[in-house]
């Protein structure tokens, strides 16, 4: 029982890593699958896999962040502005020490830094099942999440595995008591991206929850809660250090960073610009399939979100993947990013993990391996056409 007052799962004495190694290696295979399903795809269409993981897209801003730093932007035609100060900076800053010490280059560097982070995601993501369902759900969590169709994206240079072992490991911190380091990785989590408000938001809403359940309740732990509101101080450091910083560089104050992202064309509007993305596609019949598709994937993520909460998950996982699927659909930002920015939403996958993990092992693999030639597949095909951006 932690200290959340959650149900959990009994945790089994021995080393983690060797509790976690299962996991770990299925999740080094289907990366290893996707990134050989990349390199004859890409060998197909005469491009480099190389380039599409480590030099496109957003990756060619956090390389340009980490080798000049901030301050860079494009003026398009139509008047928009991009800004590098859109990019939050420990990827850059974790880049440029990486080359510091070795002769790799920024975008080499960031390939390194994801491959390790996506590993140590997947790690925090397993001890986080596993905590709460067992070690097979663990393992299960850990393999969904490196089969989602856009999984190849933690093989890039972005952010998203980086933020997503940040989050993981804090709200493992959480569910397990340990409040000053759930604090610094969520303060961390802050300085990687604008979500990580979310991971804020959980270690603040798990503090309250346990100040509240002792209320009126002799201290018996003074330590343990001056703990928990130093927890509640270190949180929000990293994104609100980094956006006052950006307020403070561009001489617009505290909301800068929002003009920033508004050239960005980035905003949160609460949904409706996604809901007449959709709408629109049903103009026409080839498009109306996938408006389709969209509803339906909407309403599986609606769908996933109440089986965690009937199933009582805890708090901090419930907070926390409510606000990062919330974010995402809610933002209007580029639809196409969509599935990407809920990369991070593991907790969503723990009802499919608990149900695998409770098939025959046989029948589990044989479900998983096929999701898993499918997924690589398909971000082979992703990645050489339009995405991610």
């Amino acid at each position: 029982m932690t200290d959340l007052e959650t149900p959990v799962a009994p945790t089994r004495a021995g080393p983690a890593w060797r509790r976690a190694a299962p996991a770990l290696l299925g999740y080094a295979a289907v990366r290893a699958l996707g990134l050989v399903a990349l390199a004859v795809w890409s060998a197909a269409r005469d491009k480099s896999p190389h380039t599409l993981l480590s030099a496109r897209w957003d990756s060619l801003w956090y390389t340009r962040v980490a080798e000049l730093g901030y301050g860079y932007e494009v003026r398009l035609p139509n008047g928009d502005v991009h800004s590098n100060l859109a990019f939050f900076p420990l990827l850059p800053w974790l880049e440029r020490a990486v080359t510091a010490v070795t002769p790799l280059s920024y975008s080499d560097a960031g390939l390194l830094v994801s491959t390790l982070a996506s590993l140590a995601a997947a790690w925090g993501i397993f001890a986080v099942a596993d905590h709460v369902y067992g070690r097979r759900a663990g393992v299960c969590a850990v393999l969904l999440w490196a089969v989602l169709p856009v999984g190849i994206v933690q093989s890039m240079a972005y952010s998203e595995s980086l933020f997503t072992a940040l989050a993981a490991w804090s709200l493992y911190a959480l569910l397990t008591g340990r409040w000053l380091t759930a604090g610094l990785l969520a303060a961390l989590a802050g300085l990687t991206r604008p979500v990580g408000a979310a991971v804020v938001a959980a270690v603040w809403v798990a503090a309250i929850a346990s100040f509240v359940r002792e209320r009126g309740v002799p201290a018996q732990d003074g330590a343990q809660r001056w703990r928990r509101a130093l927890a509640m101080l270190l949180a929000p450091l990293g994104a609100a250090g980094y956006v006052l910083w950006v307020g403070h560089h561009t001489g617009k104050g505290p909301l800068g960073y929002l003009d920033v992202q508004a050239g960005w064309r980035n905003g949160f509007d609460g949904g409706y610009a996604f809901a007449r993305f959709v709408a629109d596609k049903f103009t026409s019949f080839p498009s109306a399939l996938a408006g389709l598709g969209l509803i339906i994937g909407v309403g599986l993520l609606i769908w996933l979100y109440v089986t965690c909460v009937r199933q009582r998950q805890p708090l901090p996982l419930l907070v926390y993947a409510g606000l990062v699927t919330a974010l995402a659909l809610c933002a209007s930002s580029y639809f196409g990013s969509k599935p990407r920015l809920l990369l991070p939403a593991f907790p969503l996958l723990l009802p499919l993990a608990l149900a695998l993990a409770r098939l025959r092992t046989s029948r589990s693999a044989w479900v998983l391996g096929g999701v898993a030639v499918a997924s690589a597949a398909y971000g082979a095909f992703w990645l050489n056409g339009t995405g991610p951006p």
